[in-house]
């Protein structure tokens, strides 16, 4: 018996095995320091990204980007699938295993990669069969191991699609709430139109359940965090720190605002941009440049002003808008970066048509 194939075999089934259980089965963050599958995002994304770069225009290298999240999650589960065809090889290699073909009785590496792929699949083509006990184990085992793993992955895909379709469901619909792209200022003033502030208690309050949605789906499919919006102007990333900004102006002090509401809004999507920057291993980024600096505050308050909303403009308002802002803008950079997503300032001065109101066909 060859003991170095039987657990370099033995090895690589159970490394597939096990890595698929906790990416598709396990519905919890995985802590520990080595993952394959995190080594292959990390690895494949960078030289994604890098081939992208090459791209002259910006929509053409966000269509791309948008193809990787897809695409390397196919290429994950071959990787998956070569690793236990593979490893059940070397185990027919270790013990020996001949088989009967229509050429006769062989033994060799080939013929045992090829027996495994049929058998992994169930295929039952009958061309090669074992001839020892210990192989027909084997051969029962890989069998009723690849039926399950497809169908496991079968299952995977509706439940992944069906997370990514509500996420963008929200997203869409902030569209028409804080434009394109949502900002701060925007949301706060479109809600705040004939004193109806009541309205934006009830967005933040619905966001507070998206966010911790949000979490739950990333945390146990860390691939949606490569799907990409429909828009371009468009990420979950960039809707949840235009949430994030409202929640904090709202803390600092709107007059008639829900202030409540967006504490409580405010502490679960800095959960969730904290818990998914640990996902993704992207470290906090505190030496970007400032998002709002003194001078664009005194804008912001200034258009907010001009809509009857006011906003607390003491010291005390300032140091505690740049301790909120501390608390999760680090992380939100560094996901940012990491993922090649836009960021939303906190007002945009330029007034933008909303995506509901454009159209490719006007366009052209």
């Amino acid at each position: 018996m060859n003991y170095v194939a039987a657990l370099t075999g033995a090895a690589l089934v159970l490394l597939s095995l096990w890595e698929g259980f906790e990416t598709i089965v396990l519905p919890r963050r995985v802590t520990r320091r080595f993952r394959l599958t995190q080594l292959f995002y990390r690895t494949t994304w960078r030289f994604w990204t890098a081939a992208v770069r090459t791209l002259g225009a910006r929509h053409q290298q966000e269509n791309y980007l948008g193809f990787f999240g897809p695409l390397s999650l196919l290429l994950l589960f071959g990787i998956w699938v070569g690793g236990i065809i593979f490893g059940f090889a070397l185990l027919h290699l270790s013990i020996g295993t001949t088989f009967s073909t229509p050429e006769g009785t062989t033994y060799n590496f080939f013929t045992c990669i090829y027996f495994s792929g049929t058998t992994f699949f169930t295929l039952g083509l009958g061309d090669v069969a074992p001839l020892l006990p210990p192989a027909r184990f084997l051969t029962v085992m890989e069998s009723g191991m690849g039926f399950g793993f497809l169908a496991l992955v079968i299952g995977y895909l509706p439940a992944l699609n069906q997370s990514f379709a509500r996420r963008e469901v929200r997203i869409a619909l902030l569209d028409a709430r804080g434009g394109s792209p949502a900002t701060a200022a925007e949301i706060i003033r479109r809600h705040g139109r004939d004193l109806a502030l009541e309205e934006l208690r009830h967005l933040l309050h619905d966001w507070e359940l998206w966010t911790s949605e949000l979490l739950e789906s990333h945390l146990s499919y860390p691939v949606l965090a490569y799907f990409r919006s429909h828009h371009e102007n468009q990420s979950w990333l960039a809707a949840l720190t235009a949430i994030l900004d409202t929640c904090a102006i709202v803390m600092v002090g709107l007059e008639g605002a829900c202030e409540r509401q967006a504490e409580l809004t405010f502490a679960m999507a800095r959960h969730a941009v904290v818990d998914l920057s640990h996902v993704i291993q992207a470290r906090p980024d505190r030496s970007g440049d400032d998002r709002l600096p003194p001078e664009q505050l005194a804008e912001m308050r200034r258009f907010l002003a001009a809509s009857g909303l006011k906003l607390r403009s003491d010291d005390e308002a300032d140091e505690r808008l740049n301790s909120l802002r501390s608390m999760y803008e680090p992380y939100v950079a560094s996901i940012a970066r990491y993922l090649r997503l836009t960021i939303p300032p906190w007002h945009d001065p330029v007034d933008h048509l909303d995506n509901w109101q454009a159209s490719g066909w006007e366009h052209a």
